[in-house]
């Protein structure tokens, strides 16, 4: 099994922090480390998180959320070995050729290590403050991850759609990853086409075996649908480090290939509660 750690990238008081986290992690053989996203959490919203009974994120808006691909290219910066990934970025809020850009160029400094995890998005108050229609987003989702792809291609290629209109030209660097994995994160309405059409991973927001073995059922359907390899699909799932190896075990005869772990689920001190982790599961950790 591989393991991650999220968020490195959340009320975090320096660099220091950041990278420190990264190395020691890296030093304890866990397989990558994770970032979360917003650019802005509003002072109040009526938008409803949807992973939890609230309704409402555990960040307050004066949280440090640093930018997660700034994060990730300090992290790449002072290690050598450790997998860097978004989990999840929100696509459908940005400028998909800017993206494209910064995800190839990160998978070049990093040599080749890095993971675009991608969303749809649930906050409208963000989507609104970025002057983006929060309507359709997840066809706009859709149509930016297939005209990723051809950016990423080096080719000069065309795209023209309700969203984009480009032709003419080529972009560079070109991922070193060939290709540079695209991991969708989600559990609701379109989730499973959406994996099964475009994405090379999911990241679940479910931790419990069984649950998630129906929703598998559901992507292994919707694959047969789109005649798509059910094997090609890398399954990633929130794990909150308890349970030991018979948690893990018990995740992987379902299907799950990595388990990332919310770093405030480690305890007090995040130093120690790795330390213990990697400890605990020796002999599962692959890297």
């Amino acid at each position: 099994m591989k393991f991650g750690l999220i968020p490195i990238n959340i009320a975090v008081a320096d660099l220091d922090q950041i990278t420190g986290i990264a190395r020691l992690a890296e030093a304890n053989s866990f397989e990558s480390v994770w970032t979360f996203e917003h650019v802005i959490v509003p002072e109040d919203y009526q938008s409803k998180y949807p992973y939890h009974p609230s309704g409402k994120m555990g960040a307050a808006p004066d949280t440090n959320f640093v930018d997660p691909l700034i994060a990730l290219s300090a992290v790449a910066a002072v290690t050598s070995r450790i997998r860097l990934g978004t989990g999840v970025n929100i696509l459908s809020q940005v400028n998909p050729l800017y993206m494209a850009k910064q995800a190839a160029s990160l998978d070049l400094v990093s040599n080749g290590r890095f993971m675009l995890g991608v969303g749809i998005g649930w906050l409208k108050e963000e989507f609104e403050a970025l002057g983006v229609p929060f309507e359709r987003r997840g066809a706009r989702f859709d149509d930016y991850v297939v005209a990723m792809k051809k950016i990423w291609s080096g080719e000069l290629f065309e795209h023209h759609s309700d969203f984009i209109d480009w032709s003419g030209f080529r972009s560079y660097p070109v991922p070193v990853q060939k290709p540079l994995p695209v991991i969708i994160g989600g559990a609701a309405g379109k989730i499973y086409q959406r994996i099964a059409r475009h994405g090379d991973g999911w990241f679940a927001p479910i931790g419990d075996p069984a649950a998630l073995a129906k929703a598998l059922d559901q992507l292994r359907a919707a694959c047969d649908a789109e005649d798509r390899d059910f094997a090609e699909i890398e399954i990633t799932c929130m794990w909150p480090g308890q349970g030991g190896k018979e948690a893990v075990q018990a995740l992987a005869s379902v299907g799950v290939s990595r388990l990332v772990v919310p770093i405030m689920a480690l305890g007090a001190s995040p130093v120690e509660g790795i330390q213990k982790l990697a400890e605990e599961l020796k002999g599962e950790m692959v890297t």
